[in-house]
C-alpha cells in the first residue's frame, strides 16, 4: 500500500531532479542545493514532527485557535473571530494521521477504540481531536499558548477596556480583592487575568494552578503548577483540585486557578475563606447573572450544595469581571459586579459598558476605602 507522505517526498524529489536535470543536462545526477534541501527538510519536519500543513499558521503572531473541520475546511482565530484560510489536507486520512500523531506527542492515544482526545502538547498548546463515526470527518481543535505577555496598557490600546476601567481593575488588585473573571470561549479571560496579576505587589508570591500553562504573567515571583492527565494506561493523573491543596502548603500570597472546571472550585473557595486574600480564577459563563448557576453546577461535582456554594462565594469572592466578544470580533470588558456579602445574593452591577455606573458602585467604593486605597478610581466617583 502506498504511503501518502512517501509519495509526496518522491514527487518533490522528482520535481527537483527534473529542474536540475534541465539545467545541468540529461545525464547529471540529482543535486539539491542548500536552499532546496532546507526547504525540503522543513516540510519533512512539519510532516513528521510538527503540525503538517498547520505548522505555518500556528507560528503566526496573534493566532489563538486553529480548527480543522474536514480536510478542506481549516479556520483560524487571530483575535478577530474565526476566518477560513486557504490551507488543507490531501484527505480525511491525512487529518486523522496528524491528530493521532499529536495525541501521541501528548502521551495519549487516538484510534477506533479511543476516538477522541483532550490533551496538552509539549509546547503548551491544547489539543482536542475526534474521529468518525462520532463526527462525519476527523476534526482537530488547537488552542495556542499565548506567546506575548500582555499588560493592561496593551489591552487598553487594543480596545479591550478604557483607561478608567483599567484604573479600577488595578485598584481591585492593589486592594487584594478576590476576583472571578467570566466570559465565553476565546473572549480573553486568561489574557486579562495575567495582565491583572502583573500589577500585584512585586513581593507577592503568586501560585497558579492550570490544566495547561496559559497564564503568562509579567511578575518577579510566580510559581506555576500544571495538572497532568492520565497516561495510556489511564494512571498517573493529577487534577486541579489536588494542585490547589498542594499550593496551600507552598506559602502562597495569591492563589490563582486558571479556569474553574470542576471540583477544584470547592478547594479554592475554602482556601479564600481561610485568610488567602487576593486570589483569582476564571469561569465560562455568558453574563454576570449566569455565573452563580455555573458555579453551583461545578460545586455539585464536589458534593457541595447550592446553598453552601452561595454562602462560600459570598464570603470568598469580592468582584466579578465579565468579558465578551463584540459583533466586530473585539474582546472587551463589558461588566463589573460586586459579590455581596449576603449569602444567596446575586452579584450587583458596579459598571457596564452599556449602562455606565450601577447600584453596586457605592459599596465597592466603601470596600476599597476600608482596604486603605488612598484615591477613589474615577469610575466610582
Amino acid at each position: 500500500m502506498s504511503d501518502p507522505l512517501l509519495d509526496r517526498v518522491r514527487q518533490r524529489l522528482a520535481a527537483e531532479s527534473s529542474e536540475l536535470g534541465r539545467l545541468a543536462g540529461a545525464e547529471s545526477r540529482l543535486v539539491l542545493d542548500d536552499r532546496a534541501l532546507a526547504e525540503l527538510s522543513g516540510e519533512l519536519r512539519a510532516e513528521l514532527l510538527g503540525a503538517g500543513p498547520l505548522e505555518e499558521i500556528l507560528a503566526e503572531p496573534g493566532v489563538t485557535d486553529v480548527l480543522v473541520n474536514a480536510a478542506d475546511q481549516v479556520f483560524v482565530d487571530r483575535g478577530r473571530g474565526l476566518e477560513r484560510v486557504p490551507v488543507g489536507f490531501d484527505s480525511d486520512a491525512a487529518v486523522r494521521r496528524l491528530a493521532a500523531r499529536l495525541a501521541g506527542q501528548a502521551g495519549r492515544r487516538l484510534d477506533d477504540a479511543q476516538p477522541f482526545v483532550d490533551a496538552v502538547l509539549p509546547d503548551g498548546t491544547r489539543l482536542h481531536a475526534i474521529l468518525p463515526p462520532l463526527t462525519p470527518h476527523p476534526a482537530i481543535s488547537l488552542r495556542v499558548l499565548g506567546r506575548r505577555r500582555l499588560q493592561l496598557m496593551h489591552l487598553v490600546e487594543l480596545g479591550a477596556m478604557t483607561g478608567a476601567v483599567a484604573e479600577l481593575l488595578v485598584a481591585l488588585v492593589r486592594a487584594r480583592c478576590s476576583l472571578l473573571i467570566s466570559g465565553g470561549t476565546g473572549t480573553g479571560k486568561t489574557s486579562l487575568l495575567a495582565a491583572l496579576l502583573g500589577r500585584a505587589e512585586p513581593a507577592d508570591r503568586i501560585l497558579t494552578i492550570e490544566d495547561a500553562p496559559e497564564l503568562a504573567i509579567e511578575h518577579p515571583h510566580v510559581v506555576s503548577l500544571v495538572a497532568r492527565g492520565a497516561n495510556v494506561e489511564q494512571a498517573g493523573a493529577v487534577g486541579l483540585a489536588e494542585l490547589v491543596r498542594q499550593a496551600l502548603r507552598m506559602r502562597a500570597d495569591r492563589l490563582v486557578v486558571g479556569e474553574f472546571r470542576g471540583v477544584e472550585i470547592v478547594e479554592l473557595l475554602a482556601a479564600l475563606n481561610t485568610g488567602h486574600t487576593g486570589g483569582a480564577a476564571t469561569v465560562h459563563a455568558n453574563s454576570v447573572r449566569d455565573v452563580p448557576a455555573r458555579l453551583i453546577a461545578l460545586a455539585a461535582l464536589g458534593g457541595m450544595t447550592a446553598e453552601t456554594l452561595l454562602a462560600q462565594a459570598a464570603s470568598a469572592l469580592d468582584v466579578l469581571i465579565h468579558v465578551g466578544r463584540q459583533q466586530t470580533g473585539l474582546r472587551q470588558v463589558n461588566q463589573i459586579a460586586l459579590w455581596r456579602r449576603e449569602p444567596g445574593a446575586a452579584p450587583t452591577l458596579v459598571w457596564s459598558a452599556a449602562g455606565g455606573v450601577g447600584p453596586g458602585a457605592p459599596e465597592l467604593r466603601a470596600r476599597l476605602a476600608e482596604a486603605g486605597l488612598a484615591t477613589t478610581p474615577e469610575l466610582l466617583r
